[in-house]
């Protein structure tokens, strides 16, 4: 164990990561909930700057530590023109607050101060209100915000890389988990033991990333929006049904990887990383850690690791989120890598979707169909692109499917949901799986290099899938063969 494993615990105090066994009172843990409370604080107090209670949020929630009083301030520093008084929080308010935005996982792997998103993500409120307050603080103040990479992402990440570096590369990071309920969400538990950075803190850390960069980038005559309007403009959102995601011309979260990439790609983020952990150090007066001959590959290391689990592939909805039911049988694994790509549609259901509701509800559909009307141990596709933004879990990328008659052992079947006879999946739907999901298989091991792209009729005679319209388009892509 490295130096860095063993101060693991020294490491964690730096931000607002804890082990922790207390019970606490149960709230509803989504997005909606938050944004309604924030909107009762600022009805209460008519005017109220948006970084004024955005710092007071984070007073609530104790989180004046070294590094974000050095970019951001003390959070007891509120002026007259702020216009909130000290005392806006009430006490029941404080409680909620509280509870919502400190972030623990629990001795028994319950990660806290996370909230279920409309789009079926999970979102560490930490690292998203830094963000925020981040962007409105140079906004106000006319300045550069040099602390948004330092505060959502940077400070998360470095410590985690250096953290687990003696881990194998897929533990470094994560994990993703599950929520009791996705009605009514009140217990989050993780898939494993967590790291620093779980997919929440990461997830947190890009959209306070995004939301930051676009408050700090208004224009001198542009006003802030209220925080609860900042965060519904994001989250809240309708997509059309006509052209879904490819309408949408605002950044909204299902869009947080492109986004946060476009924003961060250009820089130097081994450099960024590199002065992160020396502020660290300088702040917490460790500064000979900085004297270890691993700390630079560790964090190169990491950050290879990092772009291609939440950069090139895309986010997956676990089967737990969508409500699948276990499997009827034994799975068999597949030998990967595989050499095919067999692309679906699912013509039953017919007509895309465009939430994270629906799009769980046509995954349950299928799932029932294949199971009982079909008999199959399980829904047959290895994956399921929705309209939504994201990709579904079906069987996976290591267990057989049911989906392609004959050639279930050599290829991953992906449908989009939807019927593409006469019309085609929307742009961003086709690049999720043309783009994303088949470099994530590349380059994740799953696929091979020179795999080949079919359309799901070229291999089975009966059938006209994935439909004339969509079949017409995928021959034009990269490795398909007639």
């Amino acid at each position: 164990m490295s130096l860095f494993g063993l101060n693991f615990v020294v490491l964690a105090s730096f931000y607002f990561f804890a082990v922790d066994s207390r019970p606490t009172a149960v709230h509803l843990r989504n997005m909606d909930s938050f944004i309604r409370a924030v909107q009762q604080v600022e009805d209460s107090n008519p005017g109220v700057c948006p970084l004024a209670l955005v710092r007071a949020l984070r007073r609530t929630a104790g989180h004046d530590d070294m590094m974000t009083v050095h970019f951001l301030g003390a959070s007891n520093n509120l002026t007259d023109t702020d216009g909130l008084e000290t005392a806006i929080l009430n006490v029941s308010s404080f409680s909620f607050f509280d509870k919502a935005i400190h972030h623990i996982v629990t001795d028994y792997g319950e990660e806290r101060g996370v909230v279920l998103a409309p789009d079926g993500t999970t979102v560490a409120l930490a690292p998203l209100l830094l963000g925020i307050e981040s962007g409105l603080k140079a906004k106000m103040e006319g300045t550069t915000a040099v602390g948004i990479f330092p505060l959502t992402l940077g400070r998360t990440l470095g410590l985690s890389f250096l953290s687990l570096q003696d881990f194998p590369a897929s533990l470094r990071l994560g994990p993703n988990g599950c929520w009791d309920s996705v009605e009514r969400p009140k217990v989050f538990k993780l898939s494993r033991p967590p790291t620093l950075a779980t997919d929440a803190m990461i997830n947190g850390g890009m959209d306070g990333a995004i939301l930051g960069t676009d408050l700090s980038n208004l224009s001198a005559s542009e006003q802030p929006p209220a925080l609860s309007k900042i965060l519904k403009g994001y989250y809240s959102f309708v997509l059309s049904e006509e052209r879904g995601l490819d309408a949408v011309t605002s950044h909204v979260s299902p869009r947080r990887r492109e986004l946060s990439r476009s924003i961060l790609e250009t820089a130097n983020l081994h450099s960024q990383l590199m002065d992160t952990l020396t502020l660290v150090w300088k702040l917490e007066k460790t500064e000979w850690i900085a004297l270890d001959t691993g700390v630079s590959k560790a964090v190169k290391d990491g950050l290879k690791t990092f772009v291609h689990k939440y950069w090139d592939c895309p986010q997956i909805i676990p089967r737990c989120q969508w409500g699948a039911k276990p499997p009827q049988d034994t799975p068999i694994p597949l030998s990967l890598p595989l050499r095919f790509l067999y692309v679906h549609h699912t013509y039953e259901p017919s007509s895309p979707c465009l939430s994270f509701t629906n799009c769980s509800r046509d995954m349950r559909s299928m799932q029932r169909f294949h199971q009982e009307d079909r008999g199959w141990n399980d829904i047959g596709y290895s994956f399921v692109v929705g309209s939504d933004g994201y990709v579904y879990e079906g069987r996976g990328w290591n267990l057989l499917g049911t989906h392609t008659r004959g050639h279930n052992a050599i290829g991953y079947g992906v449908s989009i949901i939807g019927n593409y006879s006469s019309t085609l999946p929307s742009r961003h739907a086709m690049d999720l799986l043309r783009h994303r999901l088949v470099q994530c298989a590349v380059d994740g091991g799953g696929l091979a290099a020179n795999f080949t792209i079919h359309g799901h009729r070229q291999v089975v005679n009966y059938t006209v899938c994935p439909g004339d319209a969509f079949f017409s388009e995928i021959r034009n892509w990269e490795h398909f063969r007639d």
